[in-house]
């Protein structure tokens, strides 16, 4: 049972990190740095973000994402997540730990390199009216659309599977608000009403839509090329991601909740996973590590741009 562990616990961090020590190369970078970063060790934004159901809401993020047909053109025009699936997950992962745990000005960097990644991506797509429309991966309306469904769905899956966060809710809205002002987002959520608000105009507006193209990605988020070991965890983590999207978007996906306990059964997951791996990641404590040294140098560390406390 050991050794299946370790085999486990290695296919794991290889797709969450791309390296199977766990030690992907952006660590690095977030050890360095000459201030505390846009969060810091009490705010609500490193007790999301550094816990395991994280898992589960990039599951939900991106099945909610394929409901907007600019975003899904992208995605389907550009994106090679059929060629390199891990790939992709890992580069959104780089950009969401490094912002959340580097200093101010990684940060900056790390937004700065999606954003150039962003400038390249216009094609067109038919809106939910069959209209043809352009689109740009840096428009605010889909910039606006990608922030707010990843907001939503790291906050749902913290509050179900995780534990208290700091300040509650809406310090989370508030804090991944700069995270969206990095990328471009104008108006981001400030509170978790103002989420929702914003959430469902799009749908409220007819913005949203469902075709063949979510069917194609939505079957492929429920089996990805994972490792045979790993399926089953993802089989249950899924089951639990579509719980957590309420009724009308979930039936817009054409999905159904599962009649059995999926809730429950990815709190076990989620459980064995932070056995695993650790009450922390290695990001939370190269980021410890260059706060400790700043202190340690007697530094005049302080929250830029008034960020978590």
């Amino acid at each position: 049972m050991g050794r299946l562990a370790d085999r486990w616990r290695s296919h794991l961090l290889t797709t969450l990190s791309g390296n199977d020590d766990g030690h992907p190369h952006w660590v690095g970078r977030i050890a360095e740095g000459k201030d505390i970063g846009y969060f810091g060790p009490d705010s609500a934004a490193w007790a999301v973000h550094g816990g395991v159901p994280t898992m589960v809401a990039g599951i939900r993020a991106l099945l909610m994402q394929t409901l907007h047909p600019g975003a899904m053109a992208g995605v389907h025009d550009w994106s090679r997540y059929r060629e390199d699936p891990l790939g992709r997950l890992s580069g959104t992962i780089q950009w969401l730990v490094t912002v959340t745990f580097a200093d101010t000005t990684v940060a900056r960097l790390e937004s700065s390199r999606v954003g150039r990644f962003h400038e390249r991506v216009v094609g067109t797509y038919l809106d939910s009216r069959g209209v043809e429309r352009a689109y740009a991966a840096g428009d605010q309306e889909l910039l606006s659309w990608v922030h707010v469904v990843f907001t939503d769905a790291f906050l749902a899956c913290e509050t179900i599977w995780g534990r208290d966060i700091p300040g509650g809710a809406d310090a989370y809205v508030r804090e991944w608000a700069k995270a969206g002002e990095l990328i471009g987002v104008q108006n981001p959520p400030r509170s978790t009403a103002e989420l929702r608000r914003q959430l469902d105009a799009f749908r409220d507006a007819g913005v949203l839509k469902s075709d063949e193209r979510v069917a194609e990605a939505v079957r492929f988020i429920r089996k990805p090329p994972l490792r045979p070991s790993m399926m089953p965890a993802y089989r249950i983590m899924f089951a639990g991601a579509v719980a957590s999207i309420p009724p009308n978007y979930r039936a817009m996906l054409g999905l159904k909740r599962s009649p059995l306990p999926a809730i429950w059964a990815t709190r076990v997951v989620l459980d064995t996973v932070r056995l695993l791996l650790g009450s922390s990641s290695t990001s939370e404590d190269a980021a410890r590590s260059r706060i400790a040294r700043l202190n340690g140098a007697d530094a005049r560390v302080a929250y830029p741009d008034g960020g978590g406390s």
